[in-house]
């Protein structure tokens, strides 16, 4: 997910990059396509290491970090020369041991469905999951397949029946976000690097409807190598489709939570308002529907999870009343009711919701932050308190989104309308004065979140606020703030900090009782964030632009995306979606030590995406990572692109298919501990 800003009703404009294209159509990141595994080694054992007796237990993992990588061919793939030290219970260690990146397969490949037909990889199919889009902008005619894998789980049932397995069976649920553009002939790009621009006429951000596959892989039982047996494009007829599926999670009762990001704003849709939103919306509808006026938008921005059927096929269905927010994904707590949102927006908000019954996400009561800043430093400190903004359950919500428009809930009003009836609200980055209609309080909690929330007084205030992952030991929530700027550094309202563009990772202490909904009670759970903060070492750094084109400080964290924490290594992996690094980063932070170490480098220009932390899979761990839009060129390249001989650019090319495809793989290396 990268700096964009919101949606807005400004048409599109040739010669943006693909993130500034991005940032016209609904401040969404940009969403993955190629995802990678990285992998960790046996409980237990070393991993094919010799010095330590098999009898001792791998107790503990220090990542050291590597360098960033400095040849064209290191920079042009997927890369990893970091180590580890392990310590094990006889008091033995092993110094710097390897780490090693495994490829599965890229997006665009064929491979076979569990009925034995062929499919394409990351391929789009319409919500039926089987009839293939077909790309008519230039011949030869193919299959559309995505660029921009996202999130994704790793998974085990009790008794999968999949045939020809040799060893464990696993499913990873993998979505793609998006295509950024269709096969026609790209524009030239500074350094002469050739890409196809999302601002230009061929742009597809969008426009297609998000796919969810799964992948059934064969675990061998001594090494813990993963072999892709069979992938299955589930279907999603009856969730009205995808819109933008970004970053997922997996549930604690073992389903793969999805999410739609950037969600269109019915407001101009309903108006028929010119410009991009508009535009993106009617081709999303026909490419989806075949029609361009079929698709409606308030059933976009909800939270789809996915259940995976011991033969490796899945269903999806789609949560209503979690809020409608630019939702990046949603983390549930231990508790199975309590469940936190990031919402990847310009002037966004903390999201909670507290489920009815455990482990069903069905209906519920929605809730928002009222944050009260205590200090301005180091990202700046701050307590919260909640507001209740209403409770309701997924078919309700749905009905609503099937039967009203956005004229039904509220007026909208750009310029002051000079009258008391209407509230000033800030929105997308700027102002709105908006009033809701008699008796449509449900319906505008629900549906038009991001503005009941900021008329009911929510700080609304956040700027790409994307991951979040839990330490449950600790108690503690951490959230990826993508860039602290505009409406966190504008001077106004409740958040007032100075400009970071590299971002920050917070951290969130959790508890109950403490936390008391303004005009309320206290809420029913025992995970409600009270305070917010900055962990030493997860603030980023900008910079002038340094030899290579970095503007963020190359050792530092710059516009942290994805996050997921490990229990068992007590570590915090964050991936990078960074205009400020020539190349985006996976880090692995140590929350005792705060020790912050590089170990994985994605191809120039394309987001780390897609992180899961899985600490034990039939006595195997795994640590996973994808990577979407390599050779996403911009600015901070041009250093790079046109240096003396630079083979970057071509280099990008060989590896991904003229920068249409990305790896599913994984780093093995790293001992699961017990």
């Amino acid at each position: 997910m990268q700096d964009q800003q919101q949606p807005s009703d400004t048409p599109e404009m040739p010669g943006f990059s693909r993130r500034q294209f991005i940032g016209m159509l609904g401040g969404a990141p940009f969403l993955l396509s190629g995802a990678s595994l990285l992998s960790l080694g046996a409980c237990g054992s070393s991993s094919g290491s010799t010095a330590t007796p098999a009898a001792a237990a791998p107790l503990s993992v220090k990542f050291n970090n590597m360098a960033a990588p400095t040849t064209d061919a290191n920079r042009a793939t997927t890369f990893t020369n970091a180590t580890i030290d392990i310590t094990y219970s006889d008091g033995g260690k092993k110094l710097a041991q390897p780490l090693t990146y495994n490829a599965l397969y890229k997006t665009g490949d064929t491979l076979t469905a569990p009925d034995g037909s062929s499919v394409t990889a990351g391929g789009y199919y319409l919500p039926d999951g089987v009839t293939p889009i077909i790309d008519t902008s230039t011949a030869p005619f193919m299959q559309y397949f995505s660029d921009s894998p996202d999130g994704q789980s790793l998974l085990k049932l009790a008794n999968p029946t999949v045939s020809g397995m040799t060893g464990n069976t696993l499913f990873l649920v993998t979505q793609f976000e998006y295509l950024t553009a269709n096969n026609k002939q790209g524009e030239a790009r500074p350094g002469g690097g050739v890409y196809n621009n999302g601002g230009t006429s061929n742009g597809m951000y969008g426009m297609l409807p998000s796919q969810i596959a799964v992948a059934t892989l064969d675990q061998d039982k001594t090494t813990g190598a993963l072999t892709v047996k069979k992938y299955f494009p589930v279907p999603s007829s009856d969730a009205n489709g995808l819109w933008i599926t970004c970053a997922g999670s997996l549930s604690p009762w073992n389903t793969h939570l999805s999410s739609e990001e950037y969600e269109p704003d019915a407001w101009l849709v309903d108006n028929n308002t010119t410009g991009s939103v508009l535009t993106q919306f009617q081709a999303f509808s026909q490419n989806t529907f075949g029609s361009p006026t079929a698709a409606k938008p308030y059933h976009y921005g909800h939270a789809p999870e996915v259940t995976v059927h011991p033969d490796g096929t899945a269903s999806l269905k789609k949560h209503y009343c979690l809020g409608r927010i630019s939702r990046e994904l949603i983390q549930v707590m231990p508790d199975s009711r309590t469940v936190l949102m990031g919402d990847d927006a310009t002037n966004g908000g903390i999201f909670m919701f507290i489920a009815d019954v455990a482990g069903n996400l069905s209906s519920g009561s929605l809730y928002v932050a009222k944050m009260t800043q205590t200090a301005a430093t180091s990202g700046g400190t701050f307590t919260l308190k909640w507001i209740k903004l209403g409770q309701s359950n997924s078919a309700t919500v749905e009905a609503l989104a099937n039967t009203r428009k956005a004229t039904d809930l509220m007026d909208v009003k750009t310029t002051d309308p000079a009258d008391v009836t209407y509230t000033a609200i800030g929105y997308n980055g700027g102002t709105q004065w908006v009033k809701f209609l008699p008796g449509m309080d449900l319906a505008g909690a629900f549906l038009e979140t991001h503005r009941y929330a900021a008329y009911k007084g929510a700080s609304m205030e956040l700027t790409k606020f994307e991951g979040v992952a839990l330490n449950v030991r600790d108690k503690v929530a951490y959230i990826a703030m993508s860039a602290i700027k505009t409406t966190m550094s504008d001077g106004k309202g409740d958040v007032q900090l100075t400009t970071d563009q590299s971002g920050a990772v917070y951290a969130l202490a959790l508890g109950s009782g403490v936390n008391t909904i303004l005009g309320g009670g206290d809420i029913d759970s025992a995970w409600v964030p009270a305070t917010i903060s900055v962990p030493s070492g997860l603030l980023g750094e900008d910079i002038a632009a340094d030899a290579y084109g970095n503007t963020s400080n190359i050792d530092k964290i710059s516009m942290p995306d994805n996050l997921k924490f490990s229990e068992n290594l007590r570590t915090l992996f964050i991936g990078e979606d960074s205009g400020r690094h020539v190349n985006n980063f996976v880090w692995a932070y140590n929350v005792d030590t705060a020790a912050l170490s590089r170990i994985f480098s994605a191809p120039a220009g394309a987001e780390c995406t897609g992180l899961q932390a899985v600490d034990n899979l039939n006595g195997f761990a795994y640590v996973m990572s994808n990577f979407q839009h390599p050779g996403d060129w911009e600015a901070i390249h041009n250093t790079l692109l046109t240096a003396a001989g630079s083979t970057l650019n071509a280099t990008i090319n060989s590896n991904w298919g003229n920068k249409k495809k990305a790896a599913i793989g994984y780093i093995s290396g790293i001992p699961c501990l017990s």
